[in-house]
């Protein structure tokens, strides 16, 4: 019986053919080859297909290690509300979001930014080049809103030369990322009579992505405050799902308020508290040029002094007839909003044989101001000394310690830059001022969110500037479910 194997018999080895490429390298390129030490490779081409061998694998692995982290950059990042409304929609997906470039150029934000997301955002996004940037996937940016110089002539990415949005749409031009959420105000979709918010979707339009774009209300995303924003997102490869059909939920101020933290009492609000309860005073403002059932004015609680009743009254009546336009006519200046009366004027509508005392006392005790009627030049007003002087309310609303006492059981309003330290908070049959951490609680920011390297005041001043990260958060899902789609179809071909 013969055993073994016939000589020449079986299969043929597999062998894989090799073939001749021609590639170009430069001298320092090819010494480095050379003098790898590749002990198992002699010649330069054996070292060259080792060394794309080992590259391979790294791209291989890289991209198994990266198949779930989403890329993006953060523009005028603020306080990185974009970025974790984004940031919570990605984690709900089972992605990890990694940010390659955040810019803002204001300290407070910068400082701020830097201890929450350990980097530092500090950047001129108008002075860099869009091609420095690394790549990534998807574009998040609120950025400012201004007036495009050329609106209404193209109406695309030429006319926005000269604007922030310009350095966004450069980006988008240059590193054509996969998507973008965008943020702004309301008032950008009438801004300059439409023609802003226009020449804004052409131009994205322009640059090839589908969009969606809705004004939504952060009130309607579990948010204690009424705060509507325009909302844009894009995506490149396909129509991006609408904004709607989003689940609301709702919360009050009192959802916020912490209780622990004890009433202000200052001789303000000592004042302010003896002529009203404290129910008496949910949601009414202080200001002492309007009117209205929901304002309380400064004479009423008595703040530079008691007034009697018919001081009172005569101040109700100026407070309306300062702003009729009748007046600025026969003064002889152009109509302003709350114009100075002369005694002879205030007649005609408060006629009392006390009047002259009762002025004088209104002025020595200064809610009435005695001045000249002032006179536009240019697009400020200056007072008119040849013009009789007259008696005119003397207070602003954000002249008070508070402007407004915000109730409990509702939402807050816009929360502004300007007077959001002004908002009162009613506390344990006491007021006080709104506090950092319930300011960032009315914006959605999580509990961990640390501002504490900063004054109040820069803080309020981030704060009255900053998005809903609730909202973001539902934009962005609509947008990271195109893209999941998108990618599901992609993996089927």
């Amino acid at each position: 019986m013969h055993g073994g194997t016939r000589q020449g018999a079986g299969r043929k080895a597999l062998t894989y053919k090799k073939k001749a490429i021609t590639i170009y390298l430069e001298e320092q390129e090819i010494q480095d080859i050379e003098q790898l030490p590749l002990p198992n490779q002699k010649t330069f081409s054996q070292k060259c297909r080792e060394l794309i061998s080992i590259g391979m694998a790294e791209v291989k692995t890289d991209l198994e290690e990266n198949r779930n982290v989403i890329k993006f950059i953060d523009l005028f990042s603020g306080l990185g509300g974009i970025r974790l409304g984004f940031e919570q929609a990605l984690a709900d997906l089972g992605l990890v979001g990694k940010c390659v470039f955040s810019s803002d150029i204001k300290p407070a934000a910068i400082k701020a930014y830097t201890r929450n997301f350990n980097h530092s955002p500090e950047c001129d996004i108008t002075k860099i080049s869009p091609a420095s940037i690394p790549n990534f996937d998807f574009l998040l940016a609120g950025f400012p809103c201004q007036a495009f110089s050329q609106a209404g002539l193209g109406l695309g990415f030429q006319d926005t030369r000269g604007t922030l949005f310009f350095d966004v749409a450069k980006i988008l031009m240059e590193k054509r990322p996969l998507g973008f959420v965008l943020e702004n105000v309301e008032g950008l979709v009438n801004h300059d009579k439409g023609k802003t918010f226009k020449v804004i979707i052409n131009t994205l339009k322009e640059l090839g992505y589908y969009i969606q774009y809705k004004v939504l209300n952060g009130k309607d995303f579990g948010l204690a405050q009424f705060r509507n924003r325009i909302y844009i997102i894009g995506y490149k490869n396909q129509e991006v799902h609408k904004l709607e059909n989003f689940e609301y939920t709702y919360s009050t101020l009192k959802d916020v308020i912490d209780e622990s933290i004890p009433p202000l009492n200052s001789s303000f609000t000592k004042k302010l508290l003896s002529h009203y309860n404290l129910k008496e005073l949910y949601g009414k403002a202080i200001k002492d040029k309007r009117g209205g059932s929901n304002n309380i004015h400064s004479w009423e609680i008595g703040l530079k002094g008691e007034v009697t009743k018919e001081q009172s009254q005569l101040l109700d009546i100026l407070l309306k007839q300062r702003r009729n336009k009748k007046w600025a006519e026969i003064i002889g200046i152009e109509w302003m909003d709350g114009m100075p009366l002369t005694i002879n004027m205030i007649r005609t509508f408060y006629d009392s044989e006390k009047l002259p005392e009762m002025l004088d006392d209104l002025v020595d005790k200064g809610y009435l101001v005695f001045e000249h009627p002032k006179k536009k030049v240019g697009n400020k007003r200056i007072p008119d000394e040849s013009l009789e002087k007259g008696y005119n309310i003397v207070t602003g609303k954000l002249s008070f310690e508070f402007s407004k006492i915000l109730s409990p059981y509702e939402v807050t309003p816009t929360l502004v830059a300007t007077d959001v330290s002004r908002l009162a908070v009613p506390v344990n049959d006491g007021i006080r001022k709104l506090t950092v951490k319930e300011g960032l609680q009315l914006f959605g920011f999580p509990i961990n969110y640390d501002l504490s390297d900063l004054s109040e005041i820069e803080a309020f001043d981030l704060l009255g500037n900053t998005v809903c990260v609730p909202v973001i958060k539902a934009v962005s899902d609509k947008l990271l479910a195109t893209h999941m789609e998108f990618i599901g179809k992609s993996n089927n071909n």
